[in-house]
């Protein structure tokens, strides 16, 4: 396999340079994928905005979203089959595309979890703090951020620790995050088809799932929104080389992590809007995940503190599950001479890698404490910069995956529809979206703050400065030891292609 190459190219210089294999099964591969989206924290921070665009056909919208993530989620379960490398986007896109497009896919990933861990740790203490009745802990800057900090290291320890634990931690999060979710929205629809809700309710229709409701403007802004909340199921397939059938399971763990997503949103989705009424949601759009600490008292009443232990709960999952896609394709990228070989290390105990996974941590905290310093606003700026990085390697993949089976796809109706033309659809979403994403953050008026950095908005400047920073660097680094820069392309095994071999 891919990764077999790979590993033994840098394991002649790194000892025990392998992951610990078997680790964990599907059922906690697709646990790991529905954490990583945090869906509790996700529908918080953006169901009032895409409220506001949407109204009523907020839920539509949410489903329209979930077809670019569906089809995407086919190419890395084909890529998979070929190549279960740790680091997914960047072996995949190199071996299809070459090293330049494939750095940048793996610089992408690695930031994205830079940008989002700190902030998830934020909210992680925020509503555990609100839940337990702490609310001048929570107030108090100095203590959330440090309490923000204690949980980013903690769940790196438990992430170097091991991969089981990981897994077992996990379990247990996504149970309590799915408990809440499903009392919170059988209580509010309970009490909307009982006329007991103390908002403007409205009841529930079917209709709400027309994306098209609303009008192509709405669902234009809205997807921008919605691709957010189901970003982070492809960490299962981050941990394919740890994971049993790694050629089948973290791929078919990365699909159905979608599919269970758009479940849990839809029905929560439509318990929300029925109880609250779209009036009040946008009203309140720009109180982002405070609107779930509201409207949990509103349904809820004395037994808000589920709610607020939901979010707290998605974000601690994600905080701890985020760092995984990051850390391992650092990983990935090191052993193939991408990146300093120290981070290609891997613990003799614990079997993971350790190295990187630290460094990802210790940015990340970097990252949050010092834009936190800048101003709240300004973490906010860095959150939406997110979907660019998220967009450009989701599409790059997209892509990769029509290049990498560009032999085989007019073999059946099935190779051309599933591996090459949905593929193909979905990158070609996603880059309409990042178009429309980096036009609307050339406005600053759009951005959390409306400020002006450089006459343009600071989520696009941020995204612009990690992207020069990322070519910088690997224009350093093709210099300083251009090994991984001869690496021939890969070559697709049609017995993998036809099913006939695993």
């Amino acid at each position: 396999m891919a990764q077999d190459s790979a590993g033994g190219a840098a394991g002649a210089e790194i000892p025990d340079a392998e992951l610990k294999h078997n680790a964990i099964g599907f059922l906690d591969a697709l646990v790991i994928g529905l954490n990583s989206t945090s869906p509790a924290y996700s529908l918080a921070a953006v169901i009032g905005p895409i409220v506001a665009l949407a109204g009523i056909y907020a839920p539509g919208v949410m489903l329209a979203s979930f077809v670019p993530m569906l089809l995407i989620a086919a190419a890395f379960y084909y890529l998979n089959k070929v190549d279960q490398d740790c680091g997914t986007t960047f072996s995949w896109v190199t071996r299809a595309m070459g090293p330049w497009a494939g750095w940048l896919g793996g610089w992408a990933i690695t930031m994205t979890g830079v940008l989002v861990i700190g902030s998830l740790a934020d909210v992680a203490v925020n509503f555990g703090l609100l839940a337990v009745g702490l609310d001048s802990w929570a107030d108090n800057t100095v203590i959330r951020q440090t309490l923000a900090v204690v949980v980013i290291l903690a769940m790196t320890a438990i992430c170097v620790i091991g991969t089981e634990l990981s897994a077992h931690l996990q379990d247990i999060l996504i149970l309590a995050q799915v408990f809440f979710l499903l009392a919170f929205s059988v209580v509010a629809l309970y009490r909307v088809y009982a006329d007991t809700s103390s908002l403007d309710s409205i009841e529930p229709s079917l209709s709400w799932l027309n994306p098209f409701g609303a009008g192509g403007s709405a669902l234009t802004g809205g997807l921008l929104l919605g691709v957010f909340i189901y970003w982070g199921w492809e960490s299962a397939v981050n941990l394919t080389e740890e994971v049993k059938d790694s050629a089948t399971a973290p791929g078919r763990a990365g699909i159905w992590s979608t599919v269970v997503l758009l479940v849990t949103y839809l029905s929560v989705g439509f318990a929300i809007v029925g109880y609250a009424g779209t009036a009040f949601l946008a009203e309140n759009a720009d109180e982002e995940e405070a609107i779930f600490a509201v409207l949990a008292h509103e349904v809820m009443g004395g037994w808000d503190w589920v709610v607020l232990l939901a979010v707290c709960t998605s974000a601690l999952a994600s905080t701890q599950t985020t760092i995984i896609p990051a850390s391992r394709t650092a990983l990935s990228m090191a052993r193939r001479h991408a990146l300093p070989p120290d981070l290609a290390h891997i613990h003799p105990r614990f079997r993971t890698p350790d190295v990187s996974t630290w460094w990802v941590a210790g940015i990340a905290i970097a990252w949050y404490l010092i834009v936190n310093q800048i101003s709240e606003n300004a973490l906010l700026d860095s959150l939406t910069a997110l979907s660019l990085l998220i967009a450009f390697y989701y599409a790059l993949t997209g892509v990769a995956c029509a290049v990498y089976y560009r032999r085989h796809l007019l073999e059946n109706l099935h190779n051309f529809l599933l591996i090459g033309l949905g593929p193909l659809i979905g990158a070609g979403l996603l880059a309409w979206l990042l178009e429309e994403s980096i036009d609307d953050m050339s406005n600053p008026e759009n951005s959390a703050s409306g400020d002006s950095w450089f006459g343009l908005g600071p989520p696009l400047v941020i995204g612009i400065g990690i992207a020069v920073v990322g070519v910088l660097i690997m224009c350093f680094w093709r210099v300083r030891d251009g090994r991984f820069w001869q690496e021939r392309r890969g070559v697709v095994d049609p017995e993998l292609v036809h099913g006939r071999k695993q």
